[in-house]
């Protein structure tokens, strides 16, 4: 202290400022204390919202946020792969060294995204074959749910189909047939051996990947159905891509395996003749 005791008695400067950095430091830690609480109750409470009590006892991995967001270097634009009418799909790497491919949904209409994510989850969580691209796990703490898919490294049909720098693979005739042999297999499983059974809803090259032997791998279930007793489903709304959509569905809105066969009956032309659907019709 400084002073008489009795008149301009204070503290010395050193003192002073020493006491205004502890409360700075002191209000810092608080704060970012109440910060790390709010996160952990947030993630949460996302993770009951999308429903993880009942997913985490399913054959899937749960993976946290801050995970996946290392993986993809916070989803940095080098590691983008593709976008399509659910969201974005972003290329990343474990820890452990497993490459994957993180599907990260688009932020509108959460509701819709959320009952879609449940909607993928049943079916792609039940279906195993070689020749159907595998889910890994999913991230249900943030908002907008994620899902994790191994990583297919070549890519989808459809690039080498219509990207000059890539036909080499669908020009061997031998790589065509086996291709549409291997895809075929998938649809087999998915409409007779797959328990309960699917309909893809959504058949075309881009939506049948290669992996680093040029296998094919059926993906993307966003717009796929578990098949009714009658073999027969009423859609409330139309999906698919047009040019690939079953004529006679699109007109009865009845959704049934012959959709997908036709589908891919218009991939194989596709496959043959390297023309999309659009410039075949005119």
């Amino acid at each position: 202290m400084s002073g008489d005791g009795k008149v301009r008695c204070r503290l010395s400067h050193f003192i002073e400022v020493f006491i205004v950095v502890i409360l700075v430091v002191l209000i810092g830690i608080i704060s970012i204390l109440i910060t790390i609480l709010l996160n952990k109750r947030r993630k949460q409470k996302n993770f009951l919202r999308n429903g993880g009590k009942l997913l985490e006892h399913q054959r899937v991995r749960i993976f946290s946020g801050n995970e996946l967001a290392e993986a993809t270097k916070n989803y940095d634009k080098s590691n983008f792969l593709g976008e399509g009418g659910f969201g974005s799909v972003y290329k990343g790497k474990l820890k452990d060294g497993t490459q994957v491919a993180i599907k990260k949904p688009k932020g509108f209409n959460k509701a819709l995204i959320n009952e879609d994510f449940q909607h993928e989850i049943g079916i792609i969580s039940q279906i195993n074959h070689k020749n159907v691209v595998k889910i890994l796990g999913l991230c249900l703490e943030t908002k907008i749910p994620l899902l994790v898919y191994e990583f297919i490294s070549n890519g989808s049909l459809d690039h080498y189909l219509h990207h000059q720098t890539s036909i080499r693979i669908v020009k061997n005739w031998e790589n065509c047939l086996r291709i549409a042999a291997e895809a075929a297999l998938a649809f087999e499983y998915l409409h007779s051996l797959a328990d309960p059974s699917v309909i893809h809803g959504d058949v075309k090259p881009a939506n049948i990947l290669l992996d680093d032997q040029y296998t094919a791998k059926v993906g993307d279930f966003g717009a796929s159905v578990i098949i009714p007793p009658d073999h027969k489903i009423m859609a409330s709304q139309i999906r698919g891509t047009f040019g690939y959509i079953d004529p006679e569905y699109f007109t009865t809105d009845i959704l049934t395996e012959k959709s997908d066969v036709y589908s891919f009956g218009v991939v194989l032309v596709e496959l043959l003749t390297g023309a999309k659907p659009n410039s075949v019709a005119r």
